[in-house]
């Protein structure tokens, strides 16, 4: 038996089970000590997005720098700026945990943010660069014709997306409070994400015209539609 990234014990596997494993510790191995705790957190949040690290576990902070071959510095460093955009929380015990969001303040948050992000969609238009919305189409696309679902791949259009009106919504304040309700709801285990593909997919497609078209309020509709659409399935498939 061997220990995961929690520190609970998993049967043995032979080496490249888990290409995820030797990647990061190659490119540990090659970066000067500044860039570790860049990398470090990307790391972990990959590891939270995938459930590999579940709501409620106890990140082992040990146990994560020998994942990634480095020192626990970089991998403390990662933990408190995780500890900041609130994916993690401290424990009684003052260890990090991955925060669990339950039923109640996920369908809240999306309240909040058929509000603020649907505002922050009307104000993007003038600001948006014409790049980013192609470049986020260009994603899209390429999800509409792979043939076998991904989730990270799912997750990294969706953050696209999302990330353009938060961005250049010409309000910084506006922009924070969306990318933190965002992580709320992200952190929220729905069942059968991958039947959110389609409906996010289409409607993505549709926030992305408004934007582009520079139509205020069609982008404000677009994105209340989409979070909407977010709230009823959570209702349907898990309350």
């Amino acid at each position: 038996m061997r220990r995961n990234t929690a520190g609970h014990a998993e049967p043995d596997q032979k080496a490249g089970d888990r290409p995820s494993v030797a990647e990061p510790v190659a490119f540990a191995t090659r970066q000067p000590p500044k860039n570790l705790s860049a990398l470090a957190y990307t790391e972990i949040a990959r590891l939270i997005e995938k459930k590999e690290l579940r709501a409620g576990e106890v990140v082992v902070e040990q146990n994560l720098a020998a994942y990634l071959g480095i020192s626990r510095t970089p991998v403390r460093q990662a933990l408190q700026r995780l500890e900041l955009e609130g994916l993690l929380v401290k424990s009684n015990t003052k260890s990090f945990v991955v925060r669990k969001v339950d039923l109640k303040e996920y369908l809240q948050s999306l309240k909040a943010r058929e509000i603020m992000e649907s505002a922050a969609a009307g104000m993007c238009v003038e600001l948006a660069p014409a790049e980013r919305i192609a470049a986020a189409k260009a994603t899209l696309g390429r999800l509409k014709v792979s043939e076998r679902y991904d989730q990270e791949e799912h997750w990294a259009s969706d953050r696209e997306v999302h990330d353009i009106v938060a961005d250049f919504c010409g309000n910084q304040v506006v922009g924070n409070i969306v990318k933190s309700l965002r992580v709320t709801t992200k952190l929220f285990e729905v069942e059968r994400l991958a039947e959110r593909l389609e409906p996010d997919t289409r409607q993505h497609e549709v926030i992305l015209d408004k934007i582009e078209q520079r139509d205020a309020a069609g982008a404000r509709k677009a994105m209340a539609d989409h979070i909407k659409s977010l709230f009823q399935f959570a209702l349907d498939t898990v309350a």
